[in-house]
């Protein structure tokens, strides 16, 4: 028989209690909540590609800005899936892809929604306004979301506008030189939407067209050329076949802008709308700073590539302007008879920008 002494006893009586103790532990901690992030599965999406600056920014700077404020709270992870490029919709339909939760967020371009977004439009029809795009940025994103009419363009639609996407002053890539007026006459180019009025009175014609189809619309020679913007024809390279750009600051403008379904944002955590929106707020400086930083550095790659840069004369743009119609005030007699307030839109962009030292080559309002 195995004689058992007393340090052996109070040895085994130690293993057993911290025995008890452990298996106790394993049980308490399995009956305790789970602290893992829930996750969240949105997707973001674009009809143009992320070498466009604001979507490669609400690719990467606006999600992960949304990102990082989760992460800080630590209930919440978005799975994104990312598409662009027209990979999951085209430009003529990013009204209807966010409408429809085809995305839960993206671009959504209101110069190519003419029927169901016209007021946000404003911009388009009052050219040689500002070719500031902080002034203008700022303004449409102040009165979107200020004026209930233009509330109601997104809101009504089944979309909750988050951050302005606003383009730089344009001008005029042609495959010819254009250094004055007079050379307008008889030429054709592509225009965005609304952009089309900017051509009536000048002799050439517009077609219809975006970013995405310039370059073959060129190409091919459907056009001569476009009207855009620096910082969007150095990613499509349509300078590379266009290769004379006429400076004519035709104005800043405001495209659409990010947004989210209404329906989904509305079921999301109280958290995560939070970070949405604190997002699209901290987007819209960052587009601004970063449209200004790359405006000077896409015409250096294109003036070393070979284009020809003319400005126009303060007296050919003077010309131009006047050489329009009255296409603000068509614009917005046309919707005021459809029971819209355009002609309020119409004076209260206009007043803003005066305010905020804008310098109208053309008071629209007038």
């Amino acid at each position: 028989m195995i004689a058992i002494h007393q340090e052996d006893r109070m040895t085994l009586r130690s293993s057993r209690s911290a025995l008890a103790l452990a298996v106790a532990a394993v049980f308490t901690a399995a009956a305790l909540p789970a602290t893992a992030q829930q996750n969240i599965n949105l997707t973001l999406a674009s009809s143009h590609p992320t070498t466009w600056l604001p979507i490669g920014l609400m690719a990467g700077f606006f999600k992960n800005d949304i990102d990082r404020q989760l992460k800080e709270d630590g209930k919440y992870k978005i799975t994104w899936k990312e598409a662009y490029a027209g990979t999951l919709f085209k430009l003529q339909d990013t009204m209807e892809a966010i409408r429809d939760n085809i995305a839960d967020i993206g671009y959504v371009g209101s110069v190519f929604e003419a029927d169901t977004m016209p007021l946000s439009n404003v911009t388009f029809f009052t050219p040689f306004t500002s070719g500031d795009m902080g002034i203008v940025t700022r303004t449409l994103d102040k009165l979107q979301r200020e004026l209930p009419a233009l509330q109601k363009e997104w809101n009504g639609n089944n979309i909750k506008y988050l951050a302005p996407i606003s383009i730089e002053t344009y001008h005029v890539w042609t495959k010819t030189p254009v250094a004055k007026f007079d050379d307008l006459k008889g030429r054709r180019y592509n225009a965005p939407g609304p952009a089309a009025q900017w051509l009536r009175g000048t002799g050439a014609v517009a077609v219809d067209g975006g970013l995405p189809t310039y370059y073959t619309n060129v190409q091919t020679g459907v056009t001569e050329g476009a009207i855009s913007f620096y910082t969007g024809i150095l990613p499509i390279r349509l300078y590379e076949i266009a290769t004379h750009v006429a400076e004519v600051n035709l104005g800043a403008m405001f495209s659409g802008g990010i947004a989210v379904t209404a329906d989904k944002f509305n079921k999301m955590p109280k958290e995560v709308q939070t970070a949405i929106v604190n997002a699209g707020v901290a987007y819209t400086a960052e587009l601004i700073k970063q449209t200004n930083a790359n405006i000077d550095s896409s015409k250096k790659t294109m003036v070393a590539a070979g284009t020809k840069v003319a400005v126009f004369s303060e007296g050919d743009r003077a010309r131009w302007a006047k050489s329009l119609p009255d296409i603000a005030g068509d614009w917005a007699r046309t919707n005021d008879a459809k029971g819209l307030p355009a002609s309020t839109v119409l004076k209260a962009y206009m007043d803003e920008i005066r305010k905020a030292g804008g310098k109208p080559l053309r008071d629209w309002d007038k």
